[in-house]
């Protein structure tokens, strides 16, 4: 069986698009991350967060609280699909 340059780049396509998977499975972002692509303010995750109506973080410290980008777009992704709008109303 002869490999084509189109079987190459259809691998290095499927490759590249799993690398990014994986990293956004495994990204950790800080609340201003949060913030900008939710468009909350801080004060309003951490509220929804005590109510549960936001994923809760990962306190690495103290002090340093992260969430897992999957976490986020998961939760980004529901909100559009229930009510077409960012709002942690279930």
């Amino acid at each position: 069986m002869e490999i084509t340059n189109t079987n190459v780049v259809a691998a290095n396509e499927l490759l590249s698009s799993l690398k990014s998977d994986i990293i956004q499975k495994s990204q950790l972002i800080r609340i201003a991350e949060v913030s900008a692509l939710t468009t909350l303010a801080k004060s309003s995750i951490n509220l929804w967060v005590a109510q549960s109506k936001f994923p809760k973080p990962i306190s690495l410290s103290a002090t340093v609280k992260v969430w897992k980008l999957e976490d986020v777009s998961n939760w980004i992704e529901a909100q559009k699909t229930s009510n077409g709008s960012l709002r942690g109303e279930s």
